[in-house]
């Protein structure tokens, strides 16, 4: 979902009523990023409170190569890493999520051994239909086993887009908080659902509703979903208690707009790129009595946030055996303090760009190769910005692009290298690039090895349901990632 999706950031069609309600009794934030311009990177940082270079959710497969976890991929989340429910479990919370994992598929990797107590989804997104013989179809799972397969017992119509996938996950999300609520129980719920991740989907009440085609159909579904959760639990008394976050994982993917995409406003490319169209998301913070209402926000904030800030609101302190490069967004939200703090924008293993304060640097621009560009792949359609917007990887690290995003968030005029201002902000930015890279310590790369017989052939519960499949030999090889 992109930063112009909804109503309360500007999306003219204003079909986004719920959410902008929920804006406009909690607070927006105008410069909040995600960790990565890609889904399963994004993911793991929001939950470990880390970048994927350090989690070991990137690639050194190629220089600046995003990656993510696809059915293939022999990597996951690992072991040594801390995540947000197993740290919540000590002030007695009870964790779960619904929808998409997408930080490994395979046993060692599952939701319950990092923390979750309840899961209903899915371990990566529902691309398929497969012929379950050259690639088996995604499961879906309850707990520890698959209940059945996208695409054969969770029906998605590729042709019409139905599927009622958002209306099963809500139910999940309105019994848990019952459950939780009767039970007097703390509770953190992840609701990560997918509609707008092409092949959108919508259910049949929703399809045609929109002005925007299937991907504005899928955006009002989810919108009308999060109204429902939060009535919810405004009817069960427990809104005063519960701080629900509202972002997305990466910005809208343009290469599949327009049916297929969403908007990025009036920022320079999308989803796959370190330009703001790929990063900066839409985001919403809800919590009735606490935080004072029609706020705004131009903290900068960033999906790692959510780690240290849900921490904080539990009364417990992050690891402090790591590097965590989250910070508490509570003294923003409810106190409306401007906490300074940079932005690092990765592709990979590089640091592509930083943000400090108003101002971007760009030490790499690359939005994608000129091989995959000349088959109609492009991450920046109709957005060709000479010498940022490039085909090839090019090293700015003498001279960095240098951008004041207040005068221009589409990033299309550089500020002059012989200009005073420019002297002194990188001056400033590269004492904050320095410190950090001096203090850089990557993970172990887990998006390196593909291997077809890790695919989901085989997964728990499959045997109970007659759905095990036959894997081929294993075969480990380097990941191709092109982008």
């Amino acid at each position: 979902m992109g930063w112009g999706d909804l109503g309360a950031f500007g999306e003219p069609s204003k079909e986004t009523p719920n959410l902008d309600q929920m804006a406009s009794e909690g607070m927006l934030f105008m410069d909040f990023y995600t960790a990565n311009p890609l889904c399963s990177p994004s993911r793991a940082a929001l939950l470990t409170g880390r970048l994927p270079v350090r989690n070991g959710f990137y690639t050194t497969n190629g220089h600046a190569r995003n990656a993510y976890t696809p059915q293939d991929i022999v990597g996951g989340i690992p072991d040594s890493e801390l995540l947000l429910p197993e740290l919540l479990k000590k002030a007695g919370y009870v964790n779960k999520i619904i929808g998409k994992w997408h930080l490994g598929h395979r046993p060692q990797f599952h939701p319950l051994k990092h923390g979750f107590d309840e899961w209903f989804g899915s371990p990566n997104c529902h691309f398929g239909p497969y012929d379950n013989k050259a690639v088996p179809n995604i499961p879906v799972y309850r707990d520890w086993e698959m209940i059945g397969r996208y695409y054969e017992d969770f029906k998605i119509d590729l042709k019409t887009g139905e599927a009622n996938l958002t209306q099963i996950y809500l139910q999940e999300a309105l019994d848990f908080i019952s459950r939780q609520q009767a039970s007097q129980q703390p509770f953190f719920l992840y609701w990560a659902i997918d509609a707008t991740h092409a092949p959108v989907y919508a259910s049949k009440h929703f399809l045609g509703s929109s002005q925007r085609g299937l991907y504005g159909d899928a955006v009002r579904e989810i919108d009308d979903s999060i109204g429902k959760i939060l009535k919810h639990l405004q009817k069960l008394g427990i809104s005063e208690n519960t701080f629900v976050f509202f972002t997305s994982d990466n910005g809208a993917a343009l290469i599949s707009a327009p049916k297929q995409g969403g908007s990025n406003g009036r920022f320079l490319c999308g989803k796959q790129t370190t330009f703001e169209g790929g990063m900066r998301e839409p985001a919403i913070a809800w919590w009735p009595g606490h935080i004072p209402a029609g706020g705004v926000s131009h903290q900068l904030g960033n999906v790692m946030d959510l780690f240290t800030t849900s921490l904080s609101l539990a009364g417990l302190q992050p690891p402090s055996d790591r590097q965590i490069d989250g910070i508490d967004l509570l003294p923003a939200i409810l106190q409306g303090k401007l906490i300074d703090r940079p932005i690092f924008y990765y592709r990979g293993n590089e640091m592509m760009a930083v943000r400090v304060g108003l101002y971007k640097a760009h030490y790499w621009t690359w939005s994608n190769s000129w091989e995959e560009y000349s088959k109609g792949i492009d991450f920046c359609p109709g957005q060709n910005v000479s010498g940022v917007t490039t085909h090839t990887q090019e090293e700015h690290t003498t001279l960095p692009l240098l951008f004041h995003l207040g005068r221009d968030p589409g990033e299309k005029y550089p500020l002059s290298f012989a200009s005073e201002e420019y002297q002194g902000v990188m001056e400033r930015i590269s004492a904050v690039v320095q410190q950090h890279k001096e203090t850089m310590v990557p993970g172990v790369p887990q998006l390196n090895v593909c291997d077809k017989a890790v695919m989901n052939w085989s997964p728990p519960g499959c045997e109970k349901l007659g759905k095990c499949l036959q894997p081929p030999e294993s075969n480990p090889k380097k990941c191709f990632w092109p982008h």
